[in-house]
């Protein structure tokens, strides 16, 4: 299938609230969630309302807003959780369970036959008090699990008929690409059930993973604005929008309203209080940000030879440097006509060599820059280069 054939839970508001500057008020989770809706992601993945009493009713009134994304709580396999689940009125409930030698005895302490007995009996139970509710069921640790103990699992529970999605979760960030489409290869080998993947980005595959779990038949990705979660996160939704933006813009487009990603980011980065890095895939200040002689004199005469993505797509312009030793004429020549000067080639070559010599001396700012061409073109009849003194102290 196409990689673009896929559908994104977004877990900003479950797994984001893990990330360790996040405290969301319900207030924040409102505007978080409308924001995300007004994107378009398919679904909307919050805290299990057993976390706390306030997350409980934030859980029900996010349930009650009527957004077109689906929303999905995060609870534990226990049966408790699933009935305090189904009171919420979710569209959805995502089960986990351990699956790891390293969680069945340090964390929950049990074995793979009570595994399967618990998961067939909440799942049961979820399925006749709501027949139609969407349900997951995935193992944590998957990619430190055995390979046999992952297969009894997901063929017990496959064999119940009522799992809507099955979930692989790279619970520590330690799976390849490679390992990670060979186990959803194997597991769509065996079940047409949908598949979940949930990447984290320890060490720093979880974008790639992602993408090889698509590649390899997966169709729904975990994310989160920022990629922010528990430790170092998760695959960053602009990260994976990035990704999948390059195989089918067009379509992606038709199913994303993509001039929404930086606002959505700004308000997340906000409300965690950290910055938007600048290196930060879409939205980043430097993602569309050229400085080398020869790319911009490329991007000038046709954008895609330095670029992969289209900012006009995501309603955001490029940007050419000039204030530095590494600009080229055609940069200056570009900022002169947005200046409204007229030059020609020999005055070009003069300004640019002017410019990067005085960028051997001192930092430049644009306005720096900008002074020397209204300098130079601004009088057409009287060009004097030779005059144009260094911009000390300023």
């Amino acid at each position: 299938m196409s990689p673009i054939q896929f559908a994104i839970i977004d877990s900003t508001l479950r797994e984001g609230e893990q990330f360790c500057k996040a405290n969301f008020s319900s207030d924040d989770k409102v505007e978080i969630a409308r924001e995300l809706d007004a994107f378009g992601v398919e679904y909307i993945e919050v805290t299990s309302p057993c976390a706390s009493p306030q997350s409980f009713r934030d859980c029900q009134h996010l349930a009650q807003l009527g957004l077109q994304s689906k929303l999905l709580t995060h609870i534990r396999c226990h049966l408790e959780d699933a009935k305090k689940a189904l009171d919420t009125g979710v569209n959805g409930i995502n089960l986990f369970f351990g699956t790891s030698s390293l969680l069945r005895e340090f964390g929950h302490g049990k074995n793979i036959d009570q595994i399967v007995a618990m998961a067939t009996e909440v799942i049961t139970f979820i399925h006749q008090q709501s027949p139609l509710i969407e349900l997951r069921f995935s193992t944590e640790d998957s990619f430190r699990s055995s390979f046999s103990d992952l297969l009894r699992v997901y063929l017990a529970i496959d064999r119940l008929g009522i799992i809507t999605r099955f979930g692989i979760a790279d619970t520590v960030g330690v799976a390849t690409p490679n390992q990670v489409f060979n186990l959803v290869q194997t597991l769509r080998q065996c079940t047409d059930t949908d598949i979940e993947f949930h990447g984290h980005n320890d060490t720093g595959c979880a974008i790639a993973n992602s993408y090889a779990a698509l590649e390899a038949g997966a169709t729904h990705i975990d994310t989160t604005v920022l990629g922010i979660g528990e430790r170092n996160g998760i695959t960053p939704l602009a990260g994976l929008i990035s990704r999948l933006y390059t195989l089918d813009p067009e379509q992606l487009a038709r199913k994303y309203r993509l001039h929404q990603l930086l606002p959505l980011h700004q308000l997340v980065a906000a409300r965690v209080g950290i910055s938007i890095p600048m290196d930060h895939y879409i939205i980043g200040e430097a993602a569309f940000t050229h400085k080398a002689g020869v790319h911009t004199q490329a991007i000038l005469n046709n954008p895609k030879t330095y670029e992969a993505i289209d900012p006009g797509d995501f309603g955001l312009k490029r940007s050419f440097l000039i204030n530095h030793k590494l600009t080229g004429k055609h940069a200056i020549a570009h900022r002169a006509n947005e200046l409204g000067l007229c030059v020609d080639q020999i005055q070009l070559q003069i300004i640019a060599q002017k410019i990067k010599a005085l960028a051997d001396q001192q930092q430049l700012t644009l306005d720096h820059i900008d002074e020397i061409l209204q300098s130079s073109f601004g009088d057409q009849t009287n060009q004097n280069y030779a005059q144009l003194e260094p911009l000390a102290g300023r």
